[in-house]
């Protein structure tokens, strides 16, 4: 039986890869492995999302909520010089993985790999960017939801992509019934790019 992609600390013996791709008019190789998410490429969420929301128009702290092996967090460690980007994952080895690649690229002083409870609680994000993990289910990613979000920074907003068949929009619903102000940014490939913020 393959790993979770979610599971702490994957079974499967470490293969390495390389995954190759581009973003924001710039090309990347990074490091991957078995275990892990999305391992053998690029996955088509975080390419949709990746591609449809504007970078950070100036410097700040932001979250990369399961990292994986670090595509989004190398990114915008690359792409907004003076940012500092914490990478969070449950899965060890993705974690090892982001910290390889964030050297790999020279940005490593600028990228906190850690597991969820290893994250100050005082650490504040201007913004969230995730291809949160549906798969868990409803109630765990509520709960994720719930733990991360308050922690955007009163003007900060939290980019998130989900599969539209896969419950974009009753998440949606659902995170406009909490409070927040959840927008649908975007639609492409049969994905929704939501973008929720704090409703004060």
């Amino acid at each position: 039986m393959s790993d979770h992609y979610f599971a702490a600390t994957p079974e499967s013996k470490a293969t390495p890869r390389t995954v190759t791709f581009s973003a924001y008019g710039q090309a990347y190789t990074l490091g991957s492995s078995t275990g892990v998410f999305s391992a053998d490429r690029l996955d088509l969420g975080t390419s949709v999302l990746m591609r449809e929301v504007p970078l950070p128009a100036r410097p700040g702290t932001f979250l990369d909520l399961g990292c994986g092996w670090g595509p989004i967090a190398a990114v915008l460690a690359t792409q907004v010089p003076g940012s500092t980007v914490w990478a969070v994952d449950v899965n060890t080895r993705a974690l090892d993985l982001t910290r390889d690649n964030a050297a790999r690229l020279g940005v490593a002083e600028r990228v906190r790999v850690a597991a969820p409870d290893d994250v100050p609680g005082d650490v504040r994000f201007d913004q969230i960017w995730s291809n949160p993990p549906i798969r868990i289910g409803k109630p765990a990613l509520h709960a994720l939801l719930e733990r991360w979000l308050p922690r955007l920074a009163p003007d900060g907003v939290a980019w998130l992509v989900v599969g539209r068949n896969l419950g974009a929009d009753s998440l949606q619903r659902w995170l406009a019934e909490q409070g927040w102000r959840c927008e649908r940014h975007a639609s492409a490939k049969g994905f929704r790019v939501l973008a929720v913020r704090p409703s004060g």
